[in-house]
């Protein structure tokens, strides 16, 4: 063997060991190096999900149906004061998926104001606030707006709750809500004052604060106010004794600017249904809560009625929005319509509901004369015998009942009618 060999068979061992080596290593999942092969067949992209709902505008034929709200987030914006909205509706109102998205939404640009208006116990299967969690115990009754006496006192939120025994109990805790931990700076407690009435004890992070007598000659509406630390808190209302205790809810605020939302809804609810109650005192917890929005999102229920005339349903819908207006003339108010909901035919294909179309044009066309803004629901579904597409879609944006939204399918409208809200917002005053 040569001199020239003997040196080029290390060299020649060394370059099989690093090729060993790669090998190794490249087994192992650590890539040292690249080693060109030729080109890759490509890969199949993985499905995307679908993505649903229609950017449509709301309706403003005027130009100003929004001016005072527009106004109120630009002053909360400069930490000048709190923007807050009352949004009526039925059941897609009333679990709170789409209007608490939006107020999430609100109060990351303009300020966390706080939770809005909440009941201590939940009224209904179907409702809630993500942004504090609601427990309770013993027994309650719930006295709803459209289906109880006319002229009962049931409040702003169309319904209120009322204890059958000494002991029931209801909690609203600002740390437990589907959004997160939510800060409290300040509680008050709407509740009815009348003869025979009851005592509450209430109760901050499991501290007595106070006991309520709202026994009184005559009934009339009663408030309970405490201030507490900024922080997360747990509020409890208890009854005591044999006597009825009815309360209407509980405001959580904080004492600083931002967005506020009182969600205000009953499942299979018409707007109608707002006019059944007292009035007075309707009127009443409307001005107290200072609304610079009030919407009222109907139809849905309403697009069902056969047997009620066009002409009854355009004027009892006059008559709910003029009291709005009549109430806080300086709100802003916005019409959200009915969404799609079509008719299962006898051999399992969908229909487009007839009524609905009517609903939608009577909304259209009363925002338009009262000065409102009008949101089209069906329009942003993608129009008439959308529902179908919803539910079948994967993941699903409706639930087999193509009636209500999937989580998803209220993400996607909190997104467009959001970003509708504060189109063209600045943050300055």
């Amino acid at each position: 063997m040569g001199a020239q060999e003997a040196g080029q068979r290390p060299r020649t061992a060394r370059r099989l060991a690093a090729a060993s080596l790669a090998v190794l290593l490249l087994a192992q999942g650590s890539l040292l190096f690249a080693i060109d092969r030729g080109p890759r067949p490509a890969e199949a992209p993985e499905p995307r999900a679908p993505r649903l709902g229609v950017p449509v505008e709301i309706e403003d034929p005027s130009g100003h149906a929004l001016d005072a709200f527009g106004a109120a987030l630009r002053r909360a914006g400069a930490h000048q004061g709190i923007a807050r909205v009352a949004w009526f509706g039925a059941s897609h109102t009333a679990g709170d998926q789409y209007v608490g998205r939006i107020r999430e939404r609100l109060q990351a640009r303009f300020g966390d104001a706080g939770a809005g208006f909440v009941s201590p116990v939940q009224p209904f299967a179907w409702s809630g606030n993500r942004a504090a969690r609601v427990r309770s115990g013993g027994p309650w009754r719930v006295l709803r707006v459209d289906r109880g006496p006319v002229g009962e006192a049931y409040g702003y939120a169309g319904h209120a709750v009322e204890s059958l025994r000494g002991g029931s109990w209801g909690t609203i805790d600002s740390l437990g809500g589907d959004s997160g931990p939510h800060r409290v700076g300040t509680y008050e407690i709407f509740f009815l004052r009348r003869p025979g009435g009851g005592r509450f004890e209430v109760r901050i992070d499991d501290r007595p604060v106070a006991v309520v007598d709202t026994e009184a000659d005559a009934p009339r509406t009663g408030y309970a106010r405490f201030r507490v630390r900024d922080r997360e808190h747990r509020i409890a209302v208890r009854a005591l004794g044999r006597n009825p205790v009815r309360i209407f809810g509980v405001v959580l605020e904080r004492d600083r600017s931002g967005v506020v939302v009182d969600t205000l809804g009953i499942p299979g609810s018409r707007a109608r249904g707002l006019l059944r109650g007292n009035d007075g005192i309707y009127r009443e917890h409307l001005r107290r809560r200072r609304p610079d929005l009030v919407v009222l999102a109907y139809g849905t229920n309403e697009s069902e009625d056969a047997r009620v005339p066009l002409t009854r349903y355009e004027a009892d819908l006059r008559r709910v929005v003029r009291r709005v207006r009549q109430t806080v003339p300086a709100a802003s108010c916005l019409l959200v319509g009915p969404s799609d909901r079509p008719i299962r035919q006898a051999d399992g294909s969908w229909a487009a509901r007839p009524l609905t179309a009517s609903v939608v044009a009577v909304q259209r066309r009363v925002s338009r004369d009262e000065g409102c803004g009008f949101f089209d629901t069906v329009a942003f579904m993608g129009g008439p015998l959308t529902m179908p597409a919803w539910a079948a879609a994967s993941p699903p944006y409706a639930q087999p009942d193509h009636v209500h939204l999937t989580p998803l399918g209220y993400e996607r409208l909190a997104e467009v009618l959001g970003d509708d809200l504060v189109a063209g917002i600045s943050e300055a005053p």
